[in-house]
């Protein structure tokens, strides 16, 4: 069947990043373009569609949101290369060690303050692989365990606002909603990036709390079992406490709307640079190191968005969106068959897609058909994050368990790696069934007057946004009618 067609490219695209190790961008772009001339060699569409990628690419790349995406990274290799990390971690250690697991809560709340900035589950692995790992051996806890921390505090990038992940993921779900009003034809405010933010706030909240406790009980020791750490000399509690005040007090602006994420990350930048100069610690070396892995995960990331706005209009060419929404609209169960089965599909790519891969890819697919069914937008999407997270962490091919199997010095074996996550994941799962369950731990911001008013909703950039997605939806059905019935 013609239309079942970007399924079976979905699968190509999964077992190749698998089998192959090539760039995710590679691959979206290869299979894409391989499926496109399969198309045209069996008349499933006309040359005509796919000469709008070019438009569709450089509206997209006029997106200001994505101004953001290179000023978060720029932090992120920032606290990778220099030393603020390493200061917060110590501190936080030599703070919580009468708790009995100073080291393990500390690499928690590390993950929880620096993760968001990282976006990325392996870039976040591999930072607090360098900044956390080392001290976690120093207090001796078994390498299963820290690694199973380290793979815990790599995801809360994916629930924790404002992360980078949030971001591109609550644009997603804005695109994917302003398709779901215009095929359903019923008047409702568009979803935004502030309605996400907000939104993740408690479940976040509620799953940090837990995963504290889960890391406590499963590391703690008494006073004469563990190792004291040395104190911090003052001018490292001093930048430790100043960088937790700042990037705390970042990250708390854009969630709450006192911030643009791109003012916020351009700020954090600049300070974290004049802060790096003024301690002697942003040498050259450092510098170029640190402007290096800016370039090469900003350029990752722009590639994986081409490569995936090319696939997902060779998808939409086969008409594979209309048949999904048909196929999900025949489930039987209503909305909440539609919905797991939404989540079951994102859980199983989890498996195999970073989040970036995955925002990128398969939500623009599978959350329209799933958005003309259920009403409750912010609610989709903070399930969505939670199951992105609980595939992340699933043994043995969870993306930050493969990642940090890839960082250890030494291996450690499956089953025991298995066992050590296996706290957490229940943790996940119940945190899961609890939102799944009670909607209202999901916060919604009380929109204005105006946006209740003024239909489409949102704001000017997201009603310039919709009337794109309506004029693009249009030229696609103008060349549709072209084409052979399929």
């Amino acid at each position: 069947m013609i239309a079942a067609s970007g399924v079976v490219m979905l699968i190509v695209v999964a077992a190749l990043l698998v089998t192959t190790g090539l760039p995710a961008w590679v691959v979206l772009i290869g299979v894409a373009s391989a499926s496109a001339l399969a198309g045209l060699a069996v008349d499933a569409f006309t040359l005509p569609i796919l000469t709008a990628i070019p438009a569709r690419l450089v509206g997209l790349m006029e997106n200001d949101l994505l101004q953001a995406l290179p000023l978060y990274v720029l932090m992120g290799a920032l606290l990778h290369h220099l030393p603020f990390a390493h200061q917060l971690f110590r501190v936080a250690s030599y703070t919580l060690d009468r708790s009995g697991a100073g080291a393990v809560l500390a690499g928690l709340g590390l993950g929880a303050l620096l993760a968001p900035m990282n976006g990325s589950v392996g870039a976040s692995v591999a930072m607090l692989g360098r900044a956390v790992m080392p001290g976690l051996r120093e207090a001796d806890v078994p390498a299963d365990k820290a690694a199973a921390l380290i793979s815990v505090a790599s995801t809360l990038g994916v629930v924790v606002p404002p992360s980078l992940v949030l971001i591109l993921l609550a644009d997603a779900m804005m695109r994917a909603h302003t398709e779901a009003v215009n095929a359903t034809g019923i008047a409702a405010r568009i979803v935004n990036t502030q309605d996400v933010f907000v939104g993740a706030l408690l479940p976040a909240l509620v799953l940090l709390m837990l995963y504290a406790v889960v890391a406590w009980w499963c590391n703690r020791r008494k006073a004469g079992a563990r190792i004291r750490p040395p104190r911090p000399p003052a001018r490292e509690w001093i930048a430790a406490i100043a960088t937790l005040l700042f990037i705390g007090a970042l990250l708390a602006g854009v969630t709450l709307g006192y911030l643009y994420a791109v003012e916020a990350a351009a700020t954090g930048g600049v300070v974290l640079t004049i802060a790096g100069l003024a301690m002697r610690s942003l040498t050259p070396e450092v510098l170029r190191a640190t402007l290096r892995d800016t370039l090469a995960l900003t350029g990752a990331l722009f590639a994986l968005l081409v490569g995936a706005t090319t696939f997902t209009l060779v998808v939409r060419a086969f008409g594979t969106d209309r048949w999904l929404a048909d196929v999900l609209a025949a489930l039987p169960g209503g909305a909440p068959m539609t919905l797991a089965v939404a989540l079951a599909g994102l859980a199983v790519c989890a498996l195999v897609l970073d989040a970036f891969e995955l925002i990128f890819v398969v939500v623009p697919i599978l959350m329209p058909p799933v958005l003309t069914r259920i009403d409750d937008v912010t609610w989709v999407a903070v399930l969505a994050l939670l199951i992105l997270e609980l595939g992340f962490l699933m043994p043995p091919f969870g993306y930050a368990v493969l990642m940090i199997r890839k960082q250890l010095r030494e291996p450690v074996a499956p089953a025991r790696l298995a066992r050590a996550l296996i706290p957490y994941l229940i943790v996940q799962a119940a945190v899961l069934t609890l939102v799944l369950v009670e909607p209202t731990l999901v916060w919604h911001r009380n929109p204005s007057r105006l946006e209740l008013a003024t239909p489409p909703a949102g704001g000017d950039e997201e009603a310039r946004r919709m009337l794109e997605r309506q004029l693009d939806r249009n030229s696609e059905s103008n060349d549709d009618s072209d084409s052979p019935a399929r």
